[in-house]
């Protein structure tokens, strides 16, 4: 537990100071690689965890001491162990007792005392704390403030359910490739090594709990792939058949191309402008026994790695504020600024007026984001639209809403779809 604390605050820290995520996991794991894996899951849960629910904790950490804190590190700290203390099963004092030997190390005077007071506290008042700070929106919904204003308005009757869902930690969700196997016959192989697994529309699987995909039965043989359900709606929508050219823009890691794959014997093209994220793609193009052309380049620069043919199928899965995945990435609730969706807007603009001649007369683009934000959504698919007269936007099959809005729920990630077909 010590280095789950002595790593996780560092990790939490950094997020704060406007690292992303990722980069604060790999920083550790590259300062400590003798860390093991159980280690390493132990980190990632607390550190996930304490992002998640960061708003509850600092409004209880907030309720804890006589004034501000402006030490990151000791701050992290208490951040760590109070998430421990209110979500995890471990010993309450021994969660107090490594705290305390994590804040000797920080070189902080007053750490030791100040951390075991605070948490010491925490114990005595733990209930009346919690409910106190479930009295702020910020304590109860884990959001910033502006993000919380900006959901109420936007999704009046949905935007409470929406905040709770990215605060809740994801399921895990397969695919089932429908060329080796079925829901069913899986869900009953699952069994057999006693995962607990359910499947709602008889094309993907969740487990009750997460598994490492090595103990998924024939998962290195293709028969399926982690892929949340949201996402999963894309190749469909995408409605491939045998003998088109299509186009995955956006390709990394590989999750959608290898559904278009599984769903129709096409001729596909993946590009991605990240060298290493395009090895991820070969690498699940392979694990399915399946082929495609793979180009490094940038959607939005065709000219640098187009062949002039055009295609009857191109899904353009731009990049976003990812805000429709927080669930997954917590730390983009800390690090995204109001002012970021007009960025994002234009750059998703010009990848899609760069990508549109690529499409054949009568070919279709789908249009796909992981976002909840209407500036990326809704209203880049009506600017594209009013952009391009030969642009029809399709009506999307009933298992979408009508608007391609897909909120996030327990059950799947938030996604925006638009499917346009070309008229001319």
């Amino acid at each position: 537990m010590l280095a789950t604390q002595k790593f996780a605050s560092r990790i939490v820290a950094g997020v704060l100071a406007g690292q992303n995520l990722t980069e604060a996991l790999n920083k550790v794991w590259r300062e400590d690689p003798s860390l093991l894996p159980r280690q390493k899951g132990a980190i990632q849960d607390v550190s996930y965890g304490t992002l998640r629910q960061l708003g509850l904790i600092e409004s209880i950490l907030k309720q804890l001491l006589q004034k501000p804190l402006h030490e990151p590190e000791l701050k992290a700290l208490l951040l760590v162990a109070i998430y421990q203390l209110q979500f995890s099963r471990s010993a309450p004092h021994a969660i107090v007792d490594h705290a305390v030997k994590v804040a000797m190390q920080t070189g902080a005077g007053h750490g030791k005392g100040l951390v075991n007071g605070v948490l010491r506290n925490f114990l005595r008042q733990k209930d009346d704390l919690f409910k106190m700070a479930q009295n702020s929106e910020y304590g109860q919904y884990s959001h910033p403030a502006w993000w919380i204003s900006a959901m109420r308005k936007t999704y009046p009757r949905q935007w409470r359910n929406i905040l709770l869902a990215n605060n809740q930690h994801p399921p895990m969700t397969l695919r089932v490739n429908l060329n080796k196997t079925t829901s069913d016959a899986y869900i009953a192989l699952l069994a057999q090594d006693e995962i607990a697994a359910s499947s709602s529309d008889g094309l993907s699987i969740q487990l009750q709990n997460p598994v490492g995909v090595d103990r998924l039965p024939h998962f290195f043989d293709g028969w399926v792939s982690v892929q949340d359900l949201g996402a999963q709606y894309a190749a469909r929508i995408l409605d491939v058949a045998d003998g088109q050219r299509v186009l995955d823009s956006c390709a990394a890691p590989g999750g959608k191309s290898g559904h278009i794959l599984e769903l129709a014997k096409v001729s596909l093209t993946a590009i991605d402008n990240d060298a290493a994220r395009l090895r991820r793609v070969q690498e699940n193009v392979d694990r399915l026994g399946q082929t495609a052309t793979l180009q490094l380049g940038d959607a939005s620069q065709p000219d640098t790695w187009w062949d002039g043919k055009q295609f009857d199928r191109i899904l353009a899965d731009v990049p976003c504020s990812a805000t429709g995945v927080v669930r997954r990435h917590p730390d983009i609730k800390w690090l995204r600024r109001p002012e970021d969706f007009a960025g994002f807007a234009r750059q998703q603009a010009q990848m899609l007026d760069a990508l549109w001649p690529l499409v054949a007369p009568g070919g279709k683009l789908l249009y796909a984001t992981c976002s909840v934000f209407a500036a990326e959504n809704t209203e880049a698919a009506s600017a594209f639209a009013a952009r391009h007269a030969n642009a029809e936007r399709l009506p999307l099959p009933d298992f979408i809403p009508a608007d391609g809005q897909l909120l996030p729920t327990p059950e799947h990630d938030g996604f925006f779809y638009a499917l346009f077909a070309k008229t001319a």
